[in-house]
């Protein structure tokens, strides 16, 4: 059995953390460099770091940070925004980060998945998908949820992994934020339909709500932010709670 992975996310604007909900509303929650260090000193698994608002001007700007998170964290980490071709990807990793996250410039441009699956592997690229449910389906959203796509996200996640992608960040934009808990239905479809792992995220509110994911939703991983930032859940005693589930936990 593959053991479940607990990931905090840290959403990164003008450098500092900040967290929404429902995508909007967003708030500041802390130093990234300060708070991915105690959580992979808690026993986080990953760190998944997101510009929220990067555009190619501040490439250089996420590869400084980059190199100072990789300088005091011990554990995989993930970076995402504004990436949008080989090279923004070559200047993330070669500053430390462990996997990259791309969304919406993927989706404009799918074959940037071959491409960069191509040169660097698919272990290091992560599709992320922001998706809504509405219409009586699963839709991708582009842009930081913003804009609405007429593209069901079963059938984009299908495609992306078939280009290459390694793993899936799945973010319900219904869910998010409002500690109710993961959207276990879409979740479920990718983890059962996919053959790489799948990321749940948005909704995470209780210790239960990470035990429905793993049990009911099979998701590999579980992505939170605010309950960790604003210390409402600390990460050993989740995974103590879900190691007593019976669940494969890391510890």
């Amino acid at each position: 059995m593959l053991t479940k992975r607990i990931i905090p996310c840290l959403d990164i604007k003008d450098g500092r953390t900040v967290k929404g909900v429902n995508f909007e509303n967003i708030r500041d929650a802390g130093d990234p460099i300060e708070l991915g260090a105690l959580y992979a000193e808690q026993g986080a698994d990953e760190l998944v770091f997101l510009d929220i608002t990067a555009t190619v001007e501040r490439r250089k700007t996420l590869a400084e940070l980059v190199t100072r998170i990789a300088q005091h964290v011990n554990i995989p980490f993930t970076v995402g925004g504004g990436i949008t071709a080989v090279e923004d990807v070559s200047v993330l990793l070669n500053a430390g980060a462990d996997k990259v996250s791309v969304n919406s410039a993927a989706f404009r441009r799918p074959e940037l998945l071959n491409e960069l699956s191509l040169q660097f592997g698919s272990q290091c690229i992560v599709l992320a998908i922001d998706t809504k449910f509405e219409d009586g389906d699963w839709y991708v959203y582009l842009n930081g949820g913003r804009v609405k796509t007429d593209v069901k996200t079963v059938d984009w996640a299908k495609e992306a992994v078939d280009r290459g992608a390694g793993e899936i960040l799945l973010t319900s934009m219904n869910n998010d934020g409002t500690k109710q808990g993961f959207a276990l239905d879409i979740t479920g479809k990718l983890a059962q339909d996919l053959p790489v792992p799948v990321i749940a995220s948005g909704g995470a509110g209780t210790m239960q709500h990470f035990a429905d994911v793993f049990e009911k939703a099979q998701a590999d991983a579980a992505l939170a932010a605010s309950i960790f930032h604003y210390k409402e859940m600390e990460i050993p005693e989740l995974k103590k709670y879900l190691y007593q589930r019976n669940l494969s936990i890391r510890f």
